[in-house]
């Protein structure tokens, strides 16, 4: 290799002083009057079946044509570090390496039109990064794919007709305007020009972005041939591309369940949005400052709908900004944007740690809740325990039989006979001793009450003690000695109407805590005060009754009395009828009598005339030979 490179070097040197020109090439320099020049090289020869190496390294152009040369070697051209144009035309050349074209850092033009190149390496391009112009007409190739596109973003002339492709990436047309997202401009140096034509394009939405450009009539993307036409499907074989209209084939449309969203610190945010379009496109998010979101779900319902949702937990300042959800398919592409801010602190409470109650209250530590500046940014606080010693007080509750241990008490802190009676309202709620069960009050009167309770664990005949006295009055205590074993005491001479508090007491009983409950004595005002509203409801019942009763019985006696007496009910119905029916009769019709007139045995009045003449429902019950009656009036 070093013998090689020593072999390069020399030559470039001989070239430099006596510039030497291949046997099968033409070497022209074009010099000018201030000594400086450019050189171009031709090699035509028809019997040309290699690439020269021996090419003068001060070459700017190159050209190989029409010759038999059929492959391109690995770093073919490394040591023209001048070179601006290659063409390599109309040869026989099936073969590019990838590394054909390596060090051609100033390369402009390259041209390999007219060969039978099926296969191009399109990653041979970011060797060339100063290109321009690639023509590749007139050659073999069936497809470009999509891994090619980064590396045409610099390619302002692309042919690439005449060769055997039905189609294109839908993401190459992106990289022109106004795809973009470009201006349009009118400069000539943006234009970007395209060879298609002379290719059996298969018209459809892969394609749909190229069909769109032919129609435009003002746009940087100037097309070779305008008559592009269309060589599949069937019902569009050798339409025009400015004619051919596809079928099921829709750009995106987005949209989003929010434009602006404020979150709490700390919080989970869900975001959404719903794109249609056909095909249906592909859905993707990114952030402020285009990076991927790849903490998202996506799901297709049916044809042409798709969602997305992405999800941030326990947000912080960082995270806000603009998400944009953007929707794409071979037909298009379309975005939309949520803003997401962040408001509030955070707040965290560690709740404060259990005492270790096996250690008696002399030893308690209480925990109280203190508000701890940290490192944290000054929005989010976080609330921490403190821990202080102190000597605690006597709880107003004993602890529940389901925590672990208990608080004991001594005698010297009960004082007399047992623990304070009736502390607080709680005090019903406190659990009863493991030697005394069922502990009530039954029969409450309003000067005594019947004591119950079942005694476990300690023998019948051991002495106990029962304390009671009035609710929270500890000087006025009574006691009463009994038996463990009676399991009943009757408590007299309580006042009525009070709450009392009553507890057991063994002695003897190695339980620290005793069993209580509180009861209330019955009122004496409670039996006169009901009697007393009996009376006061029955007075008014009886005032509201009486009267009733005495109306109901002269009703019945001014009855009793009219039927007795049948003319007065004679003169009421007259005054009450408009008619008496029963005293009217018809008489025997003769032929000289109107055959309607009617005969009354008295006279009538106004009112009953005017009732007779009336199309009344006697008129259709009364007919004289078949035909209807109607009254004289």
């Amino acid at each position: 290799m070093r013998r090689l490179l020593c072999m390069h070097v020399f030559l470039c040197c001989l070239s430099m002083a006596h510039p030497f020109c291949p046997s099968q090439c033409t070497c022209v320099f074009h010099g000018r009057t201030d000594g400086t020049g450019t050189r171009s090289v031709l090699c035509n020869d028809p019997d040309m079946s290699d690439i020269p190496v021996n090419v003068p390294v001060d070459t700017v152009k190159l050209r190989v044509e029409k010759t038999v040369v059929r492959r391109i070697p690995t770093e073919a051209f490394y040591y023209l570090v001048e070179l601006r144009y290659l063409w390599i035309t109309y040869n026989s050349i099936t073969s590019v390496d990838t590394g054909s074209f390596y060090n051609l850092k100033v390369l402009h033009e390259l041209r390999l039109d007219g060969n039978m190149i099926s296969m191009f390496p399109w990653e041979s391009l970011k060797e060339m990064p100063m290109l321009k112009t690639l023509d590749l007409h007139n050659n073999r190739l069936t497809t470009i794919p999509p891994e090619a596109i980064p590396y045409l973003l610099n390619i302002t002339y692309l042919d690439i007709s005449s060769n055997k492709l039905t189609t294109l990436p839908s993401d190459l047309m992106d990289i022109w305007p106004p795809f973009n997202g470009v201006p349009v401009s009118s400069n000539a140096s943006q234009k970007v020009v395209l060879g298609l034509q002379d290719n059996p394009w298969f018209c459809d939405c892969k394609i749909s972005k190229l069909i769109e450009i032919s129609k435009m009539s003002d746009t940087p993307v100037v097309l070779m041939d305008l008559f592009l036409t269309c060589a599949g499907p069937e019902n569009l074989a050798g339409v025009l591309f400015q004619r051919a209209e596809i079928d099921n084939c829709v750009k995106p449309s987005v949209m989003t369940s929010a434009t602006k969203i404020t979150s709490p610190l700390g919080s989970n945010v869900l975001l959404r949005c719903d794109a249609t379009g056909f095909p249906t496109p592909t859905l993707y998010w990114t952030k402020t400052d285009g990076s991927m979101v790849n903490n998202t779900v996506q799901e297709s319902p049916g044809d042409g709908i798709r969602w997305s949702i992405m999800s941030l937990h326990g947000i912080l300042y960082k995270d806000a900004g603009n998400y944009s959800c953007k929707a794409k398919n071979v037909a298009g592409d379309a975005e939309a944007t949520i803003s997401l801010s962040v408001a509030g602190t955070i707040s965290t409470t560690i709740p404060p740690l259990k005492p270790d109650i096996s250690t008696g209250p002399s030893q308690g530590t209480t925990f109280t809740p203190q508000l701890y500046t940290t490192d944290l940014p000054s929005s989010v606080s976080t609330v921490l325990p403190k821990a202080t010693s102190a000597i605690p007080r006597k709880p107003k509750t004993t602890p529940s039989s389901s925590q672990k241990g208990s608080f004991k008490q001594g005698k010297n802190q009960q004082g007399g006979n047992g623990r304070k009676l009736a502390a607080d309202e709680k005090s019903k709620k406190t659990d009863a001793s493991k030697s005394f069960k069922d502990l009530k009050i039954v029969e409450e009167t309003a000067d005594s009450a019947v004591l119950l309770w079942t005694a476990d664990g300690l023998p019948k005949d051991s002495p106990l003690t029962v304390v009671y006295s009035p609710y929270g009055e500890d000087d006025s205590k009574n006691t009463v000695e009994t038996t463990a074993g009676s399991g009943k005491l009757l408590l007299d001479g309580l006042s009525s109407g009070m709450r009392y508090s009553v507890c057991l007491i063994a002695k003897g009983s190695t339980t620290g805590k005793d069993p209580c409950t509180d009861f209330y004595t019955l009122d004496n005002v409670v039996d006169g005060g009901q009697n007393q509203l009996f009376f006061i409801i029955s007075g008014i019942a009886c005032a509201l009754v009486l009267p009733l009763i005495g109306l109901l019985i002269y009703k019945i006696v001014a009855l009793y009395c009219k039927g007795r007496n049948p003319s007065i009910d004679e003169e009421e119905l007259e005054k009450e009828s408009y008619v008496k029916f029963e005293t009217i009769s018809m008489k025997q019709r003769t032929l000289n009598s109107h055959p309607t007139e009617l005969w009354a045995r008295r006279a009538t009045n106004e009112s009953e005339r005017m009732l007779l003449c009336s199309r009344s429902s006697i008129d259709s019950q009364m007919t004289y030979d078949s035909a209807r009656s109607e009254y004289l009036c």
